[in-house]
Parts: C-alpha cells; structure tokens; sequence
C-alpha cells in the first residue's frame, strides 16, 4: 500500500502538462462579441454533430459563470441546456451569453472540470468528468470589438 493508495496507483496520467491556460479559439460573433445563448440557433451556426466544449454566463451588474459543459453534439447540448430551469433562472441577472470552442474530444472533460473549479459556474454539470480526470486549463471568452462589450465575469 502506498502512502495515497495502492500500489497499483503508481500509474502517470498520460498527455500534456499544462503550465498556464491555453486559449482554445472561443467562437465569437462576426463583430467579435458575444452570442445571446437564448436567441442563439445552434443548427444556424453548424454545430450540429459538432463537438466541443461551451460556457454559458450571464451578463448583469454583477456577471457570473452559469454552466459549463462538453459534449459531441453541441447543437443537442445547447438546446438542451436552453430548457434547463436552473440555467434559464439567472435571464433575469442581465441575459445570457453563450461561447464555444471546438477542442478535441481528450481535452474536454478536463477543460470542464477547470472551468467549473476554477471559474466557479453557478449550476453544476454533474457527472461531466471523473475526480481522476487532469485539469485543462483555459483562458476565459474574451470578446475582440473595438466596441463596448457585454459585461462577462472576471475569471
């Protein structure tokens, strides 16, 4: 037995090391803002059969992280957190806004499970990583308009 566990424990997780967050091209709108996850048509913007990882906030006078999640389809995710009362509750903080990023299937769930640790969402997605899963860090949505953009959380 190992001072943390079994032996059989002495297993090195495989894949890179992350060292600082990785931005990983947050899909923004043509203007470089941010898409209001309500009005948002996810077949629209061809991401049915798409897979990657997604971050719903909402804007208000104080903007917080609402839900972070991955998945293979995220045109059947986002609708599906569309009708997720527990999502839909903070419209009312100021709306919703919505981004996602097309990250390779090996790199999702650790890139959920650093959102939710580390950017600390509101609703929990319960069941999206194991406690064995490592970490992947990512830089938060970050809107490119010269104009003012829609207030978002500070990570």
């Amino acid at each position: 037995m190992g001072l943390f566990g079994s032996d059989d424990d002495k297993k090195v997780a495989k894949g890179p090391v992350f060292l600082k967050p990785v931005d990983p091209d947050w899909v923004l709108t043509p203007n470089g803002g941010f898409f209001s996850f309500l009005d948002l048509d996810p077949e629209a913007s061809n991401l049915n059969g798409a897979g990657g990882i997604y971050l719903i906030w909402h804007g208000g006078v104080h903007p917080e992280w609402v839900f972070a999640g991955e998945t293979t389809n995220l045109a059947t995710d986002l609708h599906d957190a569309g009708q997720n009362p527990d999502i839909n509750y903070y419209e009312q903080s100021g709306g919703l806004f919505v981004a996602w990023a097309l990250i390779k299937p090996e790199f999702r769930k650790g890139a959920v499970k650093y959102m939710e640790e580390f950017f600390t969402t509101l609703v929990e997605n319960a069941g999206s990583y194991s406690n064995n899963t490592q970490a992947v860090p990512i830089t938060a949505p970050t809107a490119k308009t010269k104009s003012k953009p829609k207030l978002q959380p500070k990570s």
